[in-house]
Parts: structure tokens; C-alpha cells; sequence
């Protein structure tokens, strides 16, 4: 199944290439969740848990999760509009209910310019319809709601989550922002010494982990002691309409088949 959101950084098209590399595992762990795009695709483990520091994306998966049927009554009333954009956009989130606030964020999301998440802009292009069909969201969000149905739902900072639930038979995937790009997602939320020091916790699991990220020479010195393997996909730039070929590193603290 696909993920029901667009978001920054989503790993759509990687995905199908990490799925193979998941190593044998009870717990599967998504330490910086995203879009979930491979929670979504890869086979239902017996523990899942997945984790953002963002309280707005986190809560949203909770109220898919628990409250779909007023989630999507509340949607079914809005228009996709300029005026209504710049509406939620202007509302402060900590004001709304949870409920509200999904709703909030979902509608930014879905009808933004590029998935952005700071400062987003309304996209109404002449060549396309709208992204969100009012008309079938409670379509495309039931199957997301019945496989978020049994997995934990965490809002805490990676480090935290890291120590708790590490084990010999977890899995972490970790999908933290590329480097340079810090702070497309939040001022303070992650910065570039966060790379050392998620590297240094890194060294210590017992578990297995595999971590993506963009192919620059100070993240091949940052996780030198780990396994670097290059892998090719392709990137979607400001819209569905526009893809750019790319080369991208999977670090891993355990060897990869011969075949990728």
C-alpha cells in the first residue's frame, strides 16, 4: 500500500530497494517516521513502532489511528481553496483539538506546493486536478487506518527511543533529514552534530539498523566505521511532474547480500 501523505524527504522509490535488505527481526522501529513510507509497503512485523519529533505529523497518524470517522467527517465540509489554505496556515496548532489539528496539517500537506513544511504555499496548477479528491478520503485512508491499527505511536527525541527499545531482534530504520538540509523540517529540531552523535549511539546497539541519506564526503566520514553501500533512485523535485536521478548511500551495521 502507499502512504497516505506527501511529505519532505519521503523515500517512495527507495523503498522497493530496502525492503530485501530488512534482516530477520521482532521489533521494527522508524526512529524519524516521515511519511512511513516503508512501514506501509514491507510485511507486518510482530512490534512496530514508529517516532517523529514533529507533534503535528505525530499527531496526525494518531487520529488516523483512533478517530478516522471524525477525521474525515470534518474534511468532508472543506473547500480546497486559496482562501481556506491560508486559513488553517494562519491558525496557531497548539490552539486546536487534536482532531483539528490533523485535519490542519493533513490539508497543508496535501494541497502545498512540494511538501513543505515550514512555510508552505498553495499549489493550484492548470495541468492537474486537486491532490486531495474530497470525495474519496475516507477511501484512502481506511486501509492506513487498519494497518497503523496495532502500532505504536511515538513523539519523543531519537535518543531516547534508540535506548529504550533497542534489543538483539530489533530493526531500526532510520530516516533523518539529508545533510545540509537540517532545517527544512524545524529550526533546532536536528542539526549537523546530531549526525555524530546518532553515529556514536549507533556503534553501541545490539540491534541492526539501516540509515539513507544523501552521498556527500562528510557523511562518509561521519559513519566510516559502518557499512557504506551506494545505491541509485531517483528524487521528485517540487511535484510529481519533475524527477531527478541521483546516487544515495544506505548505511548499515551488517552485511548486505552480494546482489545489492
Amino acid at each position: 500500500m502507499r502512504s497516505f501523505l506527501s511529505y519532505m524527504g519521503g523515500k517512495s522509490l527507495l523503498t522497493r530497494k530496502i525492503i530485501p535488505m530488512i534482516p530477520e527481526h521482532t521489533c521494527y522501529c522508524e526512529v524519524f517516521v516521515g511519511a512511513a513510507w516503508l512501514l506501509f509497503q514491507k510485511e507486518e512485523s510482530k512490534v512496530e513502532i514508529i517516532n517523529d519529533i514533529n507533534a503535528d505529523l505525530v499527531t496526525l497518524y494518531r487520529v488516523v489511528k483512533h478517530h478516522l470517522e471524525e477525521f474525515v467527517r470534518y474534511l468532508k465540509w472543506i473547500l480546497v481553496s486559496r482562501d481556506e489554505f491560508d486559513r488553517f496556515k494562519a491558525e496557531k496548532p497548539e490552539t486546536l483539538t487534536d482532531i483539528q489539528r490533523a485535519v490542519r496539517f493533513y490539508y497543508l500537506l496535501r494541497c502545498g506546493y512540494g511538501a513543505q513544511i515550514l512555510n508552505p504555499t498553495i499549489s493550484i496548477p492548470a495541468f492537474q486536478p486537486p491532490r486531495m479528491n474530497l470525495l474519496r478520503i475516507e477511501e484512502d485512508l481506511s486501509a492506513a487506518h487498519l494497518r497503523l491499527s496495532r502500532v505504536y505511536i511515538e513523539n519523543v527525541d531519537y535518543r531516547r527511543l534508540i535506548e529504550r527499545v533497542d534489543k538483539p531482534f530489533t530493526f531500526f530504520y532510520l530516516d533523518p533529514p539529508y545533510y545540509g538540509y537540517e532545517n527544512y523540517y524545524g529550526k533546532d529540531i536536528f542539526s549537523q552534530e546530531d549526525f555524530r552523535i546518532l553515529a556514536g549511539l549507533l556503534s553501541t546497539i545490539k540491534g541492526k539498523f539501516i540509515l539513507p541519506i544523501n552521498d556527500l564526503p562528510e557523511v562518509r566520514d561521519i559513519y566510516r566505521e559502518f557499512n557504506i553501500h551506494e545505491v541509485n533512485t531517483t528524487y521528485t523535485v517540487a511535484g510529481a511532474h519533475r524527477k531527478k536521478a541521483a546516487k544515495e548511500l544506505l548505511i548499515t551495521n551488517y552485511d548486505l547480500p552480494a546482489a545489492t
